[in-house]
């Protein structure tokens, strides 16, 4: 557990610094092959370990597995309002100089909506005999979160710094987002995890974080070839990260 909070933190550190010394359009050019990878990659952690775990913990009501996969497809789109896509590495020019925010400020409804989707991540990492899936796969997923955490921290930095004009201001908001999985990860297993497995609120939050999984790795895939041209790097990636996710299965 100790290991997997210091990956996600590391993960997230290292990746946004890296937008200290790395060039915007350099960053996007090396940022894309590892958006399909990591997009395949939680797509299929998604259909493969998270729903079937939901499932399981829920076998009489399996439709409200559905209603709370329809929640996080769909509250991860209002967050995406407030975030602008940063989850997918996206950085708008017009949240780099915020129009609705004074230049010079931190965009606080930006990083809350990436502390929420962040600490959703974490809260699903739990590691217990009574959930299979997730117990037995802990690392993969805790991978998967981590990479799609990569070019997320990426764009952070970039946007804070375009923002903010200093990279050394950049840093207290990065470590706001870094922490946000390890707290989901700390507070699951550690403060309410008896209570999530008994209420079955453990298979609720499965299913949001599901749906939240899907709307994200189904975007981040679609937009790897908005033109539906064949990209051999792409695909590359795409199948090396399903791939990967069946060989840990």
């Amino acid at each position: 557990m100790g290991f997997a909070i210091f990956f996600l933190l590391l993960t997230v550190l290292g990746a946004g610094a890296a937008a200290a010394w790395v060039p915007v359009a350099r960053g996007s050019r090396w940022l894309k092959p590892l958006l399909a990878f990591s997009g395949a990659y939680l797509f299929t952690l998604t259909i493969t370990h998270i729903l079937p775990e939901a499932l399981q913990l829920l076998p009489e009501h399996p439709a409200r597995v559905g209603y709370w996969v329809l929640g996080g497809f769909f509250g991860q789109l209002l967050l995406e309002v407030l975030s602008q896509g940063v989850e997918h590495g996206h950085v708008h020019h017009e949240a780099a100089h915020g129009p609705h925010d004074a230049p010079g400020r931190v965009p606080f409804l930006l990083l809350a909506a990436l502390v929420v989707h962040s600490f959703l991540e974490g809260s699903i990492l739990v590691r217990t005999p009574e959930v299979g899936q997730i117990s037995q796969n802990f690392y993969a997923i805790v991978v998967g979160v981590a990479l799609h955490h990569v070019p997320a921290a990426f764009a952070l930095a970039t946007l804070l710094r375009l923002r903010l004009g200093s990279f050394r201001r950049v840093w207290p908001g990065l470590l706001i987002f870094a922490l946000a999985s390890p707290i989901g990860i700390v507070f699951s297993n550690y403060v309410v995890l008896s209570q999530l497995l008994s209420t079955g609120l453990y298979a609720a939050l499965l299913g949001l974080v599901a749906g939240n999984f899907l709307h994200v790795s189904t975007t981040i895939l679609f937009e790897t070839s908005p033109e539906h041209r064949l990209n051999w790097p792409k695909l590359g990636a795409t199948l090396a990260g399903l791939l990967l996710a069946l060989a840990v299965a």
